[in-house]
């Protein structure tokens, strides 16, 4: 039996277990004379039985669907005498097995791999017909056991929000884990990235060029990968981008929350919001076709030397860009201030004006502190733009007329092309993910630092 149908059939069994559970509490409480004589209403008799029947019939076929295809590669492999050593070889190995098993595979066919191809075939359909009768079977016999045990007085509704709480806690462990498991996986590989470059030399050297050369005596064969340009070029963008998006969106937002009209703000805020809704690659194709050049000409009238790509023409645009998010969060935080604290700082004969900076302000401050972490999370993530605008080159510089690069563009050219996985150009990527994972945790502490203490003197 396929998956899919298997699914249909296990949700047709679930609804017809919450509709014999939920007759059949109506029925008891018909003979004891109302609702009110059972122990909880007929639907959460229902939804028992319900949960009974369907949850550990998905939580067995997603488990068996998990490991399925693993163990059945495991049994394939070892079936075969002569297999290749290395892993790559085993897997076009498996990858022929398989489609020479779906029929897809040209060309000349040998005997062991067909008799291989015919085992993979039979442990597939083993598999499939074993997991539909486990399932069906477990799901029927747990609904008709949990039928069995009906009981007027039975809690349904304390049995039914126990599970419930508990499906809650596993999906909040499962977000958590997954988390744990995306940091472990790069600071193993980060871990072995160190051990081919020091620490201090990608920390603290000034150059970075990873290019790998393929022969040991080919000039610069060891690369060099010191990490402050791409840091430097990374805050130095963002920073722009900031000095842009905040003051700008935070005024935007005082303004549509405090003094515009309904009719203003009804109009004004989409306007200002369909900013978010632009792909990037179109700020992208706007910053190197436009305010690229208007720098370089501007610097060039003012006798400067600019770059045709340039951090602050980046910078300026990933601000625009950014300015709905800082003034749409802005704008929702000061709405959500109680009006009662404005009527009392009018009352005690404060401006409009005071009231803004002295109450409404402090009182919205840590809102206002969480929208600005999401846009400097979205300026430090941003690629297409600084790509498009910035340039490639790791220079390590001060001045924003030059073409910098950031983290996240040097990551994704990193991992493009045909380069070995386990190579320190590769795992390079890796600890630069590492470092701006734990430059991100540092601002969120700082962050919540800074809402905690204006928290307080509000208080």
């Amino acid at each position: 039996m396929q998956t899919p149908t298997l699914f249909a059939l296990l949700l047709l069994l679930i609804l017809v277990a919450y509709g014999t559970g939920f007759r059949r509490a109506v029925n008891a409480a018909r003979s004891l004379g109302g609702v009110r004589n059972l122990a909880a209403l007929p639907s959460y008799y229902g939804l028992l039985t319900a949960l009974w029947c369907g949850l550990p019939a998905l939580i067995l076929l997603c488990g068996w669907l998990v490991f399925d295809d693993s163990i059945i590669r495991a049994m394939v492999m070892n079936s075969i005498a002569d297999k290749p050593e290395s892993i790559s070889g085993q897997n076009l190995l498996y990858a022929q097995i398989q489609n020479l098993a779906a029929g897809h595979l040209i060309g000349e066919k040998s005997p062991q791999l067909q008799s291989a191809a015919d085992y993979l075939s039979q442990l597939r359909s083993s598999s499939n017909n074993l997991q539909a009768f486990l399932s069906l079977v477990l799901a029927s016999g747990l609904a008709a056991f949990t039928l069995l045990r009906f009981s007027p007085k039975l809690r349904a509704r304390e049995k039914v929000e126990k599970v419930l709480r508990t499906v809650l806690i596993a999906c909040a462990s499962a977000a958590i884990l997954t988390t744990v498991g995306i940091l472990l996986s790069v600071l193993f590989e980060s871990l072995r990235f160190f051990q081919s470059v020091p620490v201090s030399e990608f920390l603290f050297g000034l150059h970075w060029s990873p290019q790998m050369a393929l022969r040991a005596d080919q000039v610069g064969s060891s690369g060099a990968f010191g990490a402050v340009p791409l840091f430097t070029g990374t805050l130095m963008v963002s920073a722009i981008a900031m000095f842009v998006a905040v003051p700008v969106g935070l005024m935007a937002a005082i303004y549509l929350a405090e003094y515009a009209s309904k009719r203003v703000r009804s109009l004004a805020k989409p306007v200002l919001e369909i900013l978010a809704g632009v792909p990037t690659v179109v700020y992208g194709f706007f910053a190197a076709l436009t305010v690229a050049p208007f720098i370089r000409e501007l610097a060039t009238s003012m006798g400067l030397q600019a770059s045709s790509e340039s951090a602050l023409a980046a910078g300026l645009v990933m601000g625009i860009m950014i300015i709905p998010f800082v003034s749409s969060l802005s704008d929702d935080v000061i709405n959500a201030v109680p009006q009662s604290l404005r009527d009392g700082a009018l009352g005690l004969g404060s401006t409009q004006s005071e009231t803004v900076r002295k109450v409404v302000i402090p009182a919205a401050l840590p809102g206002i502190v969480g929208g600005v972490l999401l846009a400097v999370s979205r300026a430090i993530g941003e690629t297409m733009i600084v790509v498009m605008a910035a340039g490639l080159a790791a220079n390590l510089t001060a001045n924003p007329l030059e073409s910098v690069t950031t983290v996240t563009v040097q990551i994704v050219t990193l991992l493009v092309g045909d380069q070995e996985f386990d190579s320190p150009k590769t795992l390079a990527a890796f600890a630069l993910g590492l470092m701006l994972f734990i430059s991100t945790l540092v601002l969120n502490f700082i962050a919540l630092h800074v809402v905690k203490k204006y928290r307080e003197q509000y208080d």
